[in-house]
């Protein structure tokens, strides 16, 4: 599932879980979301599955893989694209992270393919960074009983949403996205680009 989508879809559990206590999201908007996204990449098919956009960019998707590797006891990521930091995810151990690396880059991937700002430069610094670490400290945090083992937290900020798992005082796994220019502040046709300015578009 494309980064964005993962903010959605935890936007929306979010709002579920604080009016009704259900962990529930809003299919309807997710299926709008993969219609104007399989529009956009001329990739419509009857059942309007994400599996058919995911099989048209299967090429790219392979080609940004190429440029990311993991490095020893690696447990989370931070990722960019075109020099804004958009998302991380972190897990409690580095074997589980690894596990889930390759289908992470896709999932910034997948968006950084479709992403509107293809003017931009790549460049970022360690500054972008630090301000991203500091954002989820100072995200409000609501808590909750997980649906299995576990306390559901949810995190939310004028900049930043997101989610994590915590079990005895321990954080299993943490996604944290940004709400920047190329996803929450737009609407979904006015965010995106045209195929000829996607090319362009760099994720890390």
């Amino acid at each position: 599932m494309p980064s964005q989508m993962r903010a959605m879809k935890a936007e929306q559990v979010q709002r579920s879980v604080r009016a009704s206590g259900e962990y529930q999201a809003d299919q309807s908007a997710l299926w709008a979301d993969i219609s104007e996204r399989a529009s956009r990449r001329q990739a419509m098919s009857p059942s309007m599955a994400m599996a058919r956009i995911y099989e048209k960019d299967l090429p790219s998707l392979h080609e940004y893989l190429q440029h990311f590797s993991l490095v020893g006891y690696q447990v989370g990521a931070m990722f960019t694209i075109n020099g804004e930091v958009v998302g991380m995810d972190a897990f409690g151990r580095p074997e589980t992270f690894s596990k889930v690396f390759s289908k992470l880059v896709q999932s910034y991937a997948l968006d950084a393919i479709d992403w509107i700002d293809g003017n931009k430069g790549d460049e970022f610094g360690r500054d972008d960074v630090t301000d991203f670490t500091k954002g989820i400290f100072s995200c409000k945090m609501e808590t909750h009983d997980s649906v299995g083992l576990g306390t559901d937290c949810r995190l939310e900020s004028e900049k930043l949403t997101g989610f994590a798992l915590a079990l005895d005082e321990k954080i299993l796994h943490m996604s944290v996205f940004a709400r920047v220019a190329g996803f929450q502040g737009r609407s979904q046709t006015a965010r995106m680009a045209r195929y000829s300015r996607r090319s362009r578009n760099r994720v890390h």
